[in-house]
């Protein structure tokens, strides 16, 4: 348990440092490669094709935590401690969600609305060919916002409680749902993996919305941080990434749309002036969750020594 400890603080620390390298040997890249290989909508027969989708989840989330147990099981002690950082840092994706908002944040500043268009149309799945400034902020905000749960907090949780291979396989399941589920030709193909991340990330988004409502409750916004959550947190589809999303646009004060379909939070600030209060935000909840969970981590430590 104290080791556990150790390796969140530095993977997080990693994270920071090194961010996510850009190669095709990326473990998480391979991990895609793999999903694309077997999830192609239209291989299998239609009658089957819901069960090869489970089939093909489970495998790719045992093939890819193999590892990851391995090490968590069978290293010794110094091996673990060096290795394990490196491991929960793969599953992570903190500094890497700063910088593709920041890189978006940078091309409007430079004037470049279509340069700006293309860079957030690398991280959302909407069509962003159209979109106006404001809503080319929004859609880097709102993957901000949802992915603090899927990108950090859930890794954490469950290394927290099953160790490496825990956080492995939650992110397996997460980017199998990123690449499958959608309603469209995939619906059937990634239909266990889009309810599985439903159902793994469910607490973590509920512990998030918590820890969020305490820092603006600590900033003096809990009431709107609170309205916006009652009033906007279903808005968005899904059952999990509406609830940072609403909580964060009500505390900041800002609004978050994705046009035609939702609309999070109500326009006290432009995104613009609001942007670095949302960064705080994502910063302050990973902190605040990390500090508890190291804490939890060293104190059931301390009792299973004595």
């Amino acid at each position: 348990m104290v080791a556990a400890a150790v390796v969140v603080a530095a993977s997080l620390l990693v994270d920071r440092l090194v961010g996510d390298p850009h190669s095709r040997y990326h473990p998480v890249a391979l991990l895609g490669r793999f999903i694309g290989w077997w999830g192609v909508p239209g291989r299998y027969p239609a009658g089957i094709e819901r069960a090869c989708g489970v089939a093909g989840t489970v495998l790719t989330a045992a093939l890819f935590a193999a590892p990851f147990l391995l090490v968590q099981f069978a290293a010794p002690w110094y091996l673990y401690l060096l290795l394990a950082p490196l491991l929960l840092k793969v599953c992570l994706a903190w500094r890497s969600l700063e910088e593709h908002t920041a890189a978006v944040v940078q091309a409007l500043g430079d004037g470049g609305i279509d340069a700006a268009r293309a860079r957030v149309g690398m991280v959302v799945s909407r069509d962003t060919a159209h979109l106006e400034r404001e809503h080319v902020l929004s859609a880097a905000y709102e993957s901000m916002t949802e992915n603090l749960v899927d990108s950090i907090i859930s890794p954490l949780f469950y290394f927290g409680f099953f160790g490496l291979g825990g956080a492995a396989v939650f992110r397996s399941v997460n980017t199998m749902d990123a690449m499958l589920g959608y309603r469209d030709e995939r619906l059937w193909i990634g239909w266990f993996p889009a309810r599985a991340d439903d159902v793994l990330n469910f607490i973590p988004a509920r512990v998030t919305g918590i820890i969020l409502l305490a820092y603006f409750a600590v900033k003096g916004r809990f009431a709107p941080a609170w309205a916006a959550l009652r009033r906007d947190a279903k808005k968005r589809p899904g059952f999990n990434g509406g609830i940072p999303m609403a909580v964060i646009a009500g505390g900041v004060g800002i609004r978050l749309e994705k046009p035609g379909v939702y609309t999070l939070g109500d326009p006290e600030l432009t995104l613009e002036e609001g942007g670095a209060g949302i960064v705080r935000a994502v910063r302050a909840a990973v902190i605040i969750f990390a500090i508890f969970e190291i804490a939890a981590l060293f104190l059931l430590g301390s009792v299973s020594y004595t």
